[in-house]
């Protein structure tokens, strides 16, 4: 006879999850800088304030299920078939019903490290093992390592450009290549939430991609450069027969009215948005710059935000910063990733940094 439990348990990989830390909000009453989340600093684009002004009265109704005006704005955006297109509540909940699409239990996806912390997460709850292949000293992608990691048990493979915490971006000619690496039965996600920022030579085109490679899936964001992350809309692109398994999974109504509204609004102001990217940009330049000038040695920066490789001292670095009126994200024991924001931001956190480099010389010389 079969013993009745007496109570709910959770599965064991459930219980040993993870925790994802989002970046610290400040507190009420004080004027603090939060340059902890990778947000932009601009408010909303008049145009998508009017849409979502325009959707408010409708609240009351569910939204379009299959979000058609967005998906069909996004293949139109980037010259392909709608059915290309999966839609998500973020680029974190698609990544999910991609993951949920192709993993059973026992599967591997290999993935850098550092790298998202979101990546093990959405690995677990889909039932696989994460594979965590370290980057190298620069912060980048070891992509030799990784397709070494690739075995029998792999499913998928896990590349994010920029790579977020570190910063440094792969190339179209890397990620091509790594490709042609990979067996055709491995799915390969390209996760390009920062792609805007880039300005290197030979930047990923992930979407440029999906026609020779069967096997590649690539992600989006409304969150970063768009400025939407308080709505919450990712997307997918990738070939017909792998997206109709992703939209399987999704979650019925996964992006709400305000979101699709936005989404589509933000869409068609690309002039605004490049030119608020370009001030992002311009002002990377400008904090990088100084951080080498101060002693720094930082990797190549390519998103809205720089890695500081503080190892045990991140926590120290990051309580220091707080006190001081600025917020960092803090990766215990690892580093301290800091975004670009406000110019007044900006230059509080330059000021903590050149003072923190300061008393760190002055204690090595006493």
């Amino acid at each position: 006879m079969a013993t009745l439990r007496t109570a709910v348990s959770l599965r064991p990989d459930i219980a040993s999850l993870p925790a994802y830390v989002p970046g610290e909000r400040p507190s009420r009453g004080r004027q603090v800088y939060k340059l902890s989340s990778n947000e932009v600093p601009f408010p909303l684009l008049p145009t998508v304030a009017a849409a979502l002004a325009d959707v408010g009265p409708d609240l009351n109704r569910y939204p379009d299920m299959y979000a058609t005006q967005l998906v069909e704005a996004l293949a139109d955006h980037h010259g392909i078939k709608p059915e290309r297109v999966t839609v998500g509540n973020g680029s974190v909940a698609v990544l999910a019903h991609v993951l949920t699409a192709v993993c059973e239990p026992g599967d591997e996806v290999v993935m850098p490290w550092r790298s998202f912390e979101a990546y093990p997460i959405a690995v677990q709850v889909a039932g696989a093992r994460a594979v965590q292949v370290p980057v190298d000293a620069a912060g980048r992608h070891d992509l030799d390592a990784m397709a070494a990691a690739v075995t029998d048990r792999t499913r998928a493979v896990l590349l994010c450009s920029p790579n977020n915490p570190t910063g440094p971006a792969l190339t179209q000619s890397e990620v091509r290549r790594f490709l042609e690496t990979v067996p055709p039965g491995v799915l390969v996600v390209l996760d390009e939430a920062y792609l805007e920022f880039v300005r290197q030579d030979d930047p990923t085109d992930g979407i440029a991609l999906v026609d020779e490679h069967k096997n590649l899936v690539v992600l989006r964001t409304f969150s970063k450069a768009y400025g939407l992350a308080g709505l919450r809309v990712g997307y997918a692109v990738a070939r017909r027969r792998l997206t109709a398994g992703f939209r399987a999974t999704s979650t019925p109504f996964g992006v709400n009215a305000m979101g699709l509204a936005g989404a589509v609004a933000a869409l068609g102001c690309q002039d605004q948005v490049r030119d608020r990217v370009e001030q992002v940009v311009a002002e990377r330049t400008r904090v990088t710059a100084t951080l080498a000038e101060q002693g720094w040695d930082v990797p190549d920066a390519q998103g809205n935000f720089v890695w500081l490789d503080l190892g045990r001292r991140a926590t120290s670095f990051a309580e220091t910063a707080k006190a001081r009126g600025v917020l960092v994200r803090a990766f215990a024991g690892e580093g301290v990733r800091v975004s670009f924001g406000e110019r007044e931001g900006n230059d509080l956190f330059l000021d903590v940094a050149a003072d923190w480099l300061r008393d760190r010389s002055g204690l090595a010389l006493s």
